[in-house]
């Protein structure tokens, strides 16, 4: 998202905004956390029902700022029409401004003309514990860059569906005691690149720039436990935001969901791929077997969707 000429006051100093986005139970940052409320409470943030908006910037010294503000209709309105390509003066009122924090927890791309390079503020003498907000780091692997990684899979989803052969699938269904049956485990040499997401997000990154192969092996303990949590959610709803759906193509939704140590990305219509703290990198694919497609189904059923 390009640069813009919109500033809002903070403090003495003016702000001038670089990008937005939502902090709502059904749209969040997932780099903050697997739902809605932690993801609220890494920004320290009580959960409010109908969220907040974030909008990114730079004060006049060039320093990174986070104007959280409760907002939403407004950073709402201001995101789409830069989606469209026009022209939008987001300059939240004061009153509704919530909190100022330092520095950005997303990774942003651009910077405000005719000020210095973006760089962290001054440490506040009142609070000389706060650490600026900060994007993940781009060499590690963990439960940040997983969910990024399902990020992009959900941008891209067709050129992820496209590596994938049906065919690669296990043909038998192997499940756990009281677990789904689905065939799983075709393991795909495609991987994913945790730090990349959003708008910024280019094509599948594979590993040895090869194009996926699928293997007929057995679902791997981690891919079974991800739909066993999964499906423990529709008896048990988790924290809100846990599982999320938005629209697709055609009369599908896409489904994400999120627990401890894992991702799921799924069209409703189709597969899932799923993401494991415990494989850096690498992008499970689950075929729609004889389970999947009513776990989906159930899950679409539970999930927050946008307003």
């Amino acid at each position: 998202m390009a640069a813009t000429d919109d500033a809002v006051a903070t403090d003495d100093d003016a702000l001038y905004v670089l990008t937005a986005v939502l902090l709502t139970p059904a749209k969040f940052p997932s780099v903050l956390g697997d739902d809605y409320p932690e993801s609220c409470a890494a920004l320290g943030l009580p959960p409010l029902a109908a969220g907040y908006g974030l909008v990114l910037g730079q004060d006049n010294k060039g320093a990174r700022w986070t104007v959280v503000t409760d907002d939403v209709s407004l950073v709402a309105v201001a995101i789409a029409s830069w989606d469209c390509g026009m022209e939008y003066d987001l300059s939240p009122d004061e009153r509704t401004v919530v909190a100022a924090l330092p520095g950005w927890p997303l990774a942003v791309a651009v910077a405000a003309p005719g000020v210095p390079a973006p760089h962290d503020p001054d440490p506040d003498p009142a609070q000389p514990d706060q650490l600026p907000l900060a994007p993940p780091e781009s060499d590690a692997w963990g439960p940040a860059q997983r969910r990024l990684g399902a990020d992009e899979i959900a941008l891209q989803w067709a050129a992820w569906r496209e590596q994938i052969d049906d065919e690669d699938f296990a043909t038998g269904a192997v499940a756990e005691e009281d677990g789904p049956a689905d065939d799983t485990g075709a393991r795909t040499e495609a991987t994913v690149d945790g730090n990349r997401g959003g708008d910024d997000a280019g094509s599948p990154s594979r590993a040895g720039g090869s194009s996926p192969q699928g293997s007929a092996s057995a679902p791997s303990t981690g891919v079974r436990r991800v739909l066993a949590e999964a499906r423990a959610y529709v008896e048990t709803p988790p924290p809100l935001g846990r599982v999320r759906s938005s629209f697709a193509s055609g009369e599908a939704r896409t489904l994400r969901a999120d627990g401890p140590g894992w991702s799921m990305v799924a069209r409703t219509d189709d597969i899932a791929f799923v993401l494991l703290d415990e494989e850096p990198g690498e992008v499970l694919p689950v075929g729609r077997g004889p389970e999947l497609p009513g776990l989906l189904e159930a899950l679409d059923k539970m999930a927050v969707r946008p307003s």
